[in-house]
């Protein structure tokens, strides 16, 4: 079994690991697992940072004031931890900055240090949501990832402020198995102090809290992902029942929609990694994409292939990996790569024309799909299968890859409900199997696009809607499945025995 991040440094401590590299932004949750640690080995505990110099740990802010000011220099902090006796744990948060080209004096020193630590009871823990390691202290410092709160620490979390709140009369607490789950489930990915505002933000802004309140956190995580830049976070307000036909592909999302909980990880369930959708243009595969992120209840980042590329030399992969990186630090979610397709059209020739930029790109965006660990569901979408390369479409990095094809008879008439119930009509007084036979071979779209143009038909005209203003707009209209009807059959042709039907259970 896996030791726990926490178990690890106190093993690097024990066996006298000089210099240990801590990668997290949660300093205090950090600190008050080397307390602990230090407790049980009985040794001191110092902190460090550019304003308050060497402090015991712990204190309180007003504390840290009555502080020794030589110490504030970082090379005379060092210097203190070699001069200290006893068994210490000397915890420098943000050093980083001290660590660059700027500063060899303090490079140099640290790397004195390690050699001098390593016969002592003392260790020195660098704390820093960035990991900037100069090349001549690679082989002194030992790098230790310290992950998110996981479910149980969030647990804890909630059950204490549900603790405190249980006394407020004005306060409405409803939170029963499934609901206490939800919000659970929802908070993955948020350190604890955002999960803490959250819940005290739920709290103050409803009078309540219930496992209704998903939205909130969801909001929570929409700061983050606005912050990187790279992702662009999607509300989503459509759900399936805006979507008409697809019955196989609603049937096996639906099968997954509690594929995240931890009773489906005790059944020995993973999570679900993605699937591709390939069909025409029209035909919904963006607003399933949508439908899902509704249906799951999860957060729905955008991933724009636009937004990756830089100028630099490197830093289009680099951004492919911080968009990574932002998507699993708030997962569970659900990740949209929107036509892929046209995103990884010039991998073939990117040697030639980008210097491999893209191929690099793409290798990285395919080696994270394949390998990841994190539930973060990818949802692709493809209109040209000729641009797709064989290893997106391989089994391990998606589950499964279904076709979108133009709606049948049944489904057109559904879609035809749909966008006059959105628009606020009764569809039973429309003739929808009419207007269904009526518009043969139109794409989702395209229905919704003759809805609106008979909708200004009537309003041009001083009537209410009928079916003969929806049925001239169809006449008029000549859909795409006719004027590209070469390219549909070759798809039609490419996914029959490669891909899903998406209309068939």
């Amino acid at each position: 079994m896996e030791a726990s991040p926490i178990e690890e440094i106190e093993t690097l401590i024990r066996a006298r690991y000089p210099i240990i590299h801590v990668l997290s932004g949660e300093e205090a949750r950090v600190t008050e697992a080397l307390i602990e640690i230090g407790t049980r080995r009985r040794k001191s505990i110092l902190e460090w940072s550019c304003n308050t110099g060497l402090v015991p740990a712990g204190v309180s802010l007003q504390s840290k004031q009555s502080r020794d000011a030589q110490t504030i220099d970082p090379l005379a902090a060092l210097n203190r931890a070699v001069e200290q006796v006893e068994p210490a744990i000397f915890v420098f948060k943000d050093f980083h900055p001290f660590l660059g080209r700027n500063h060899p004096e303090t490079v140099r020193r640290l790397k004195e240090i390690a050699v001098h630590l390593k016969n002592s009871y003392k260790t020195i823990v660098l704390v820093s949501p960035v990991l900037e390691i100069p090349t001549e202290l690679e082989k002194e410092i030992t790098v230790v990832n310290f992950p998110l709160p996981g479910r149980e620490e969030l647990a804890i979390l909630l059950d204490e402020i549900v603790e405190e709140i249980s006394g407020f009369e004005n306060v409405t607490v409803d939170l029963g198995a499934e609901g206490r789950e939800r919000l659970l489930k929802a908070a993955l990915g948020l350190t604890l102090n955002e999960a803490e505002n959250v819940f005290a933000r739920i709290v103050v802004k409803h009078e309540s809290l219930t496992g209704d309140h998903v939205h909130e956190v969801f909001a929570e995580k929409q700061q983050i992902i606005r912050k990187s830049g790279l992702l662009e976070y999607c509300s989503p307000e459509e759900d399936f029942s805006q979507v008409g036909g697809l019955a196989g592909l609603k049937d096996w999302l639906q099968k997954r929609a509690a594929a995240f909980t931890d009773e489906a990880r005790a059944f020995g369930l993973p999570a679900p990694k993605g699937i591709l959708l390939i069909g025409v243009q029209g035909c919904g595969k963006s607003l399933c994409a949508k439908a899902v992120a509704s249906l799951w209840r999860l957060p729905l980042l955008r991933f724009d292939m636009g937004r990756m590329f830089g100028s630099y030399v490197g830093s289009s992969e680099e951004n492919v990996r911080k968009a990574i990186a932002v998507a699993e630090s708030v997962a569970p979610a659900i990740l949209w790569v929107d036509e892929i397709d046209k995103a990884f059209a010039g991998t073939r020739g990117s040697g030639a024309n980008d210097s491999g930029t893209t191929a690099r790109v793409f290798g990285t965006l395919l080696t994270w799909m394949s390998e990841k660990t994190a539930p973060v569901f990818v949802v692709a979408t493809a209109n040209d299968i000729s641009g797709l390369p064989a290893e997106l479409l391989r089994k391990g990095r998606l589950d499964e890859i279904f076709f979108v094809d133009l709606p049948g008879a049944e489904e057109r008439a559904e879609i035809v409900r749909i966008h006059l119930a959105k628009r606020g009509r009764d569809p039973e007084a429309f003739a929808a199997a009419g207007l269904a036979a009526a518009c043969e071979g139109f794409s989702g779209a395209e229905i919704e696009e003759a809805v609106v143009s008979g909708l200004y038909e009537a309003f041009s005209e001083g009537c209410d809607l009928t079916s003969e203003h929806i049925a001239r707009s169809m006449n008029q209209t000549v859909p795409l499945a006719r004027t590209m009807a070469e390219q549909m059959n070759e798809l039609r042709s490419w996914t029959e025995g490669r891909a899903r039907p998406a209309n068939q259970i």
